[in-house]
């Protein structure tokens, strides 16, 4: 039974909501300076950060521009490199797009 009980638990954790992770996780907002295939360097008051593009939440935003401005749910860990590293992410929301005209390549 408590086997039963914690494969439950455990399979509980992955399936959170966005709503419940926007909710409850620590975030940063900030503007999209570089993007890769693994992550993105976001930049806002306190510094730049790379944030991975491993999202837990699969509804998560995972595809973005220069420009955009979004806001990374984590698990407040920052690695203090330079810059600085967001490794474990929930989420991301797209706060304000890009002016997509400027981004397009002729």
């Amino acid at each position: 039974a408590l086997v039963l009980v914690c494969m439950l638990i455990l399979a509980g954790c992955g399936n959170r909501t966005m709503n419940d992770i926007i909710a409850r996780e620590p975030s940063i907002t900030g503007v999209v300076k570089d993007t890769g295939e693994k992550a993105i360097l976001i930049v806002n008051g306190q510094g730049e950060y790379w944030v991975s593009l491993n999202v837990e939440n699969k509804d998560s935003m995972t595809s973005f521009r220069i420009g955009d401005e979004g806001v990374v749910y984590f698990d407040g860990m920052v690695a203090e490199s330079y810059p600085m590293q967001i490794n474990t992410v929930y989420a991301i929301t797209l706060k304000i797009p890009a002016d997509r005209a400027e981004n397009e390549k002729p």
